[in-house]
């Protein structure tokens, strides 16, 4: 029996099969509506890893075919193979879109669904409908993200902007139709074949015998669905939209245009400074490109590439005139996912997903879309009583409703640490907000020589997400058992982590000149997997 998944809900998939040759189906429909059915291979960046890896209408496999189009079948607007043991270690996601070609908005669809077939079984299915959405031209359906393991997840998230777009947001190209009349009539000028001799452009629904030859002959442990009782065709494209790059079938290429002067690269990539390892990261992984705008800022008292002297360096470098291209490094970016870092110091969180409301820190809020509401949320009598002994009173305020909603404070960096059923250790003051879902509570640490005979930290537990500050970019070490850590610089840890005082306060030693100032340290034990994150400021 299938899983039925709402808005916003992640599983591993493992869990509903121990396949790994999948059938992916879509089925979207509107009155008088066309739609582009695509999936995305992205990196760890959340980019588009190559074109290779835009799997559409012009372009039905990756190179090695672990993401094939099906084309329609089985009652599904369109389908896909998808592979999980044969897609490269550079790809991270599989995002599978739908947008409408011409007029129209997603408000007009009807009912829809993205489901997944694990040997002719469905397993998950993730129904929508229009009233979900209002102007946008196109939805990011679901997901498949790696995560030490594939993992699948429901996003329902519409996206403002068609297919160019939304190639645009993964950072595609969008290549400008090239006049192929002149280079052909150049190629053989004396030859012109009639119009009914040429081959028609295969479009979405394509004959059963011509699919046949098309689609790879599936292996056994794949299945897809049975065809169900047949249903009017819907109208499909007649000519694509060219929205790639595409490789010529034959005749001479004109010569490329100028390329623009290239732009910084992003951080994370050569050119750059090395960055510090984000929560969760092993030190030595690759950093992931940072989302805020579309070029790094030049080191500290130097002007960015390329800018001419006297130009304030907060001015962004646009590639054209206008207050449009000047803003355009700080529009908001939407990925689709409940938490997205807009820059280093600002957070925003998606209501509509996931319908658990957040708990954040009074004042936090910046800014908010939608309709949105805010409520104290009090600790209770017992609460404040330890809050107030421990000095881990959280002062918070209940964000629910239906729109986003944007965080900051003091212009920390703040960092998006997600919990599938493990815990972490965070002081009250380094939180700036979490998802309601998951359980928190004061930890006591004992120690000798301590001020009050112990310290205290607060512990998360649960399935969700909590948002953690800190002063400047933080660094991410293994727990080994010589890894001791300053009490005033700490910021969190992994729940299953061991912690010992290490105290140095000595009467002796205190007494006099000299002193080192290093008092109190915590030691931390645990298996390997277990982490510390320390900032480079004392608290």
């Amino acid at each position: 029996m299938a899983r039925e998944f709402q808005r916003g809900h992640k599983a591993k998939i493992s869990d509903f099969t121990p396949g790994t040759d999948l059938y992916v189906g879509v089925q979207i429909s509107g009155p008088g509506l066309t739609f582009d059915i695509s999936c995305f291979g992205l990196d760890a960046n959340e980019q588009l890893s190559d074109d290779r890896y835009f799997i559409f209408f012009n372009q039905p496999k990756s190179p090695e075919e672990s993401i094939q189009l099906l084309g329609t079948q089985a009652g599904d607007t369109e389908s896909f193979r998808v592979t999980l043991d044969r897609i490269p270690a550079n790809v991270h996601k599989l995002s599978f879109t739908a947008t409408i070609d011409g007029a129209g908005q997603m408000s007009q669809v009807g009912p829809g669904y993205i489901r997944i077939v694990a040997g002719g079984e469905e397993v998950v299915r993730y129904a929508f409908t229009g009233s979900e959405f209002t102007t946008e031209r196109a939805v990011m359906l679901g997901d498949f993200y790696l995560k030490d393991v594939w993992r699948f997840a429901a996003v329902g998230q519409g996206f403002d902007g068609g297919l160019d777009a939304l190639l645009k947001n993964f950072g595609g190209e969008v290549a400008e139709e090239a006049p192929a009349a002149p280079q052909q009539q150049a190629a053989a000028p004396s030859f012109a074949p009639p119009p009914q001799a040429t081959a028609p452009v295969p479009s979405f629904g394509a004959p059963a015998a011509q699919q046949a030859s098309q689609v790879p002959q599936p292996a056994p442990s794949f299945g897809a669905p049975a065809a169900q009782a047949p249903t009017p065709q819907q109208q499909m494209h007649a000519a694509p939209t060219i929205a790639a790059p595409m490789a010529p079938m034959g005749g001479t290429v004109p010569p490329p245009a100028p390329a623009p002067a290239p732009a910084p690269a992003p951080y994370g990539q050569p050119g750059q400074p090395p960055q510090q390892p984000q929560f969760g990261q092993v030190p030595g992984q690759p950093v992931p490109a940072a989302p805020y705008g579309q070029q790094a800022p030049a080191p500290y008292g130097q002007q960015p590439p390329g800018m001419p002297q006297g130009v304030p360096q907060g001015v962004p470098q646009a590639a054209g005139a206008g207050l449009q291209a000047a803003l355009q490094p700080y529009k908001e970016t939407a990925t689709g996912q409940r938490w997205t870092p807009q820059n280093q110091q600002l957070m925003r969180v998606d209501l509509t997903m996931g319908g658990t409301p957040v708990l954040a820190r009074q004042g936090s809020m910046v800014m908010y879309q939608g309709k949105v509401d805010f409520s104290y949320k009090g600790a209770g009598f017992a609460g404040r009583i330890v809050g107030n002994a421990t000095g881990q009173e959280m002062q918070l305020m209940r964000c629910t409703g239906r729109g986003q909603v944007f965080l900051a404070e003091d212009g920390s960096h703040l960092h998006a640490i997600e919990l599938q059923g493990d815990g972490i250790c965070v002081s009250a003051e380094s939180v700036l907000a979490f998802d309601e879902s998951l359980q928190h509570e004061v930890r006591r640490i004992e120690g000798h020589g301590i001020p009050g005979g112990a310290l205290f930290t607060m512990q998360f537990q649960g399935t969700g997400t909590v948002i953690v500050k800190t002063h400047g970019v933080p660094v991410v070490l293994p727990v080994t058992p010589t890894t001791f850590a300053d009490c005033n610089a700490i910021v969190a840890w992994s729940s299953a982590s061991q912690v010992i005082i290490s105290s140095q306060v000595r009467l002796r030693r205190n007494a006099y000149p000299g002193h080192s100032g290093e008092t109190v340290n915590l030691q931390f034990r645990g298996a390997p997997g277990n982490f510390i994150v320390v900032q480079p400021y004392e608290v």
